[in-house]
């Protein structure tokens, strides 16, 4: 099936999400086990003439409310619903919760070091769940947990420097994420193959970039707090890189919707339900290095 272009999706997501094969037919004119047509197997009853409480001995009021019943479901056969996702990203959701809430509670040095180890253990476990064949929910909740605990540490140290820049980018992610769904739903914003081109080249410029970044500041070269992610470079950048985090939502809801239609098994639930958290601590991390940045300027 056609997924979006997010790489926790590809390859490997929903894989087996296929329908159930066709139930064998017997030769036209046999029976499962070379029976004639209207001839019992040896030792049952005819058609027709079934025991007490089979189809046929069943009464018209039996038969009506067997009629009644509604059809067996998604979720009643075993495959993915909007529901499942849903149910899923708000345990992942939950789970970074408190794992952000443990940061509050302890010293600013502890909760410092929480951030570097929730950074590291969660690039760790984001790996190993994009490239795991089948969802592990306990490895995804562990991620999530992970990542609550940098994005708590990573709030704190920035609030701390700039007052209320949490609340924003905590607002700022709903916001987000809420107007890119409605544009979604609406049919107004799609993952066309056009738009996936564009995004693979931005996203790989973007990435370049932040190694290049990253490196000069690990090694002095820019002193910067955001290295050449400052003034107006900075802010043009954080920009871009919140288009770029909102458009992976959309391939998000792109793949949850084709996994959906498609009939993939439960399962895989877990696994859309790990790329939309995944995309959404890029957002946050995004605006809330872009708030910090403008608050800086100031």
């Amino acid at each position: 099936m056609a997924l979006g272009g997010n790489p926790i999706f590809n390859g490997k997501s929903f894989r087996g999400a296929t329908q159930a094969p066709p139930v064998p037919q017997a030769p036209y004119g046999n029976g499962p086990y070379g029976q004639a047509y209207g001839q019992a197997p040896y030792g049952q009853q005819a058609y027709g003439q079934g025991p007490y409480g089979q189809p046929g001995n069943m009464t018209n009021e039996q038969l009506q409310q067997m009629y009644n019943q509604p059809a067996a479901g998604p979720a009643d056969t075993g495959r993915m619903t909007f529901d499942d996702v849903i149910v899923k990203t708000a345990a992942c959701l939950g789970v970074l919760l408190v794992g952000a809430a443990v940061t509050l509670f302890v010293s600013m040095s502890l909760a410092s070091l929480l951030m570097i180890v929730g950074a590291l253990g969660g690039f760790v476990l984001a790996l190993v769940n994009t490239f795991k064949k089948q969802p592990s929910p306990a490895l995804i909740l562990a991620y999530a947990g992970l990542e609550g605990l940098f994005l708590g540490g990573l709030t704190r140290v920035l609030d701390t420097m700039y007052p209320g820049v949490g609340l924003q980018a905590v607002l700022g992610t709903l916001s987000v994420f809420t107007v890119t769904l409605l544009l979604f739903k609406s049919g107004k914003v799609r993952a066309t193959p056009k738009a996936m081109k564009f995004f693979m080249i931005a996203i790989v410029g973007y990435a370049l970039f932040s190694v290049v970044n990253l490196v000069m500041m690990m090694t002095g070269l820019t002193t910067e707090p955001f290295g050449l992610r400052s003034g107006i470079i900075g802010v043009v950048i954080g920009i871009l890189a919140i288009g770029l985090a909102a458009f992976s939502l959309v391939m998000d809801f792109t793949s949850v919707e084709a996994g959906v239609r498609s009939g993939a098994p439960q399962r895989f639930s877990w696994t859309a339900a790990f790329g939309l958290t995944v995309t959404l601590v890029w957002l946050y991390v995004e605006i809330i290095r872009l708030l910090a940045i403008l608050r800086g300027d100031e």
